[in-house]
């Protein structure tokens, strides 16, 4: 058995509500990549979208960057945390202002997932030995009509 590695994908100020994200990541904690990918694509919340881009980044740097399984993938952590808040005004009667804030959220993906196992190069050059052998093959077909 190879051993688990765990890579991280950030997605930072997004402009939604920790909480409301908070209920959509809830539904794939703990799951593979690809049943959180299917079950989010079905999930009729406009949180999903950025959970999906999230758990697809970390997806990518584990296998482009770290040359991890992707068969093996898991969610080991995903966790929404407050992002920054920018406070903003709203005009009232009276020529009052009503003060609000817009939260934003940040969304922490932790992927684990076995290395790929690297294939020897005996089994490449073969490979590559029989290609090669066929293309003559069919080349010669070709000169005979």
């Amino acid at each position: 058995m190879s051993e688990l590695l765990v890579v991280r994908a950030y997605a930072k100020g997004i402009d939604q509500t920790p909480r409301k994200i908070s209920l959509v990541a809830s539904l794939v904690r703990g799951r593979t990549v690809a049943d959180a990918l299917v079950i989010l694509a079905h999930t009729p919340k406009r949180a999903a979208k950025p959970v999906i881009d999230a758990i697809e980044s970390a997806k990518a740097n584990a296998i482009n960057n770290h040359g991890l399984d992707s068969k093996t993938l898991v969610l080991s952590t995903l966790s929404t945390t407050a992002g920054v808040r920018l406070k903003r005004f709203i005009p009232a009667s009276r020529g009052r202002a009503l003060p609000f804030q817009k939260k934003s959220t940040n969304i922490l993906v932790e992927v684990s997932g076995e290395i790929k196992p690297k294939k020897s190069a005996s089994t490449t050059t073969v490979k590559s030995a029989v290609k090669t052998s066929d293309k003559t093959k069919t080349t010669v077909k070709k000169e005979d009509k």
